[in-house]
């Protein structure tokens, strides 16, 4: 079996964004639903997030299922211009775990133009966070209009950055144009049977 066979699921999105805390959520749900979850954590120097995931995803997660990979340049190149490293971890997982459901691939933190390669992400989510300003569904960026899944983020933070939550979601689904999105507080895990469900319903049970 190699890395074709096994379900990706992209998780890309500005610094600060909440990606990683969308990523502690997601997994432990994906788990308890019944599914075998690998996860790759993608930064440019650190293993960072992949330690993070390793002590939160210590009861859940085998610790030879996580993986830290370095791009040593720029995020998106691991994700876009280069899988290759990403596919390869992709592939030991298999190799290791031949019965693996899925792999949850995090980004390093990018702009809002970071996409993933079609050959990487099955399934793309783009996280934003409303912190970041009540303009940023406006600005577009191909991560906001591609994204299979965009996940509006830190909703609780909208009274305290004057964001008004209707214009962000009217502004969403302008630039969307009918393409799904949600909100999401991942600090306190609101938002993530949506998420979740969305993706069982589009990539695993498909």
């Amino acid at each position: 079996m190699g890395y074709r066979d096994v379900a990706k699921i992209g998780v890309g999105g500005p610094v600060g964004s909440g990606k990683t805390a969308l990523v502690e959520h997601l997994v432990p749900r994906l788990v308890d639903d019944g599914y075998e979850v690998g996860v790759i954590a993608n930064d440019i120097m650190t293993q960072e997030d992949a330690d993070v995931f390793r002590e939160s995803f210590a009861d859940v997660v085998p610790p030879e299922l996580i993986e830290g990979v370095e791009t040593g340049a720029c995020p998106h190149t691991g994700i876009r211009e280069d899988p290759s490293m990403n596919l390869a971890a992709v592939d030991e997982f298999t190799e290791r775990h031949p019965g693996l459901d899925v792999v949850v691939i995090e980004s390093g933190g990018d702009n809002l133009a970071a996409t993933f390669n079609p050959e990487l992400a099955d399934y793309f989510l783009f996280v934003i966070s409303v912190a970041e300003g009540e303009d940023i569904p406006r600005k577009r960026g191909p991560g906001v209009v591609q994204a299979d899944l965009l996940v509006i983020n830190k909703v609780d933070l909208a009274p305290y950055v004057d964001a008004d939550l209707e214009v962000i979601e009217a502004d969403t689904a302008a630039v969307r144009e009918g393409a799904p999105f949600a909100f999401t507080d991942c600090k306190a895990g609101e938002g993530i049977d949506a998420v979740a469900e969305r993706i069982e319903r589009e990539v695993l049970f498909a």
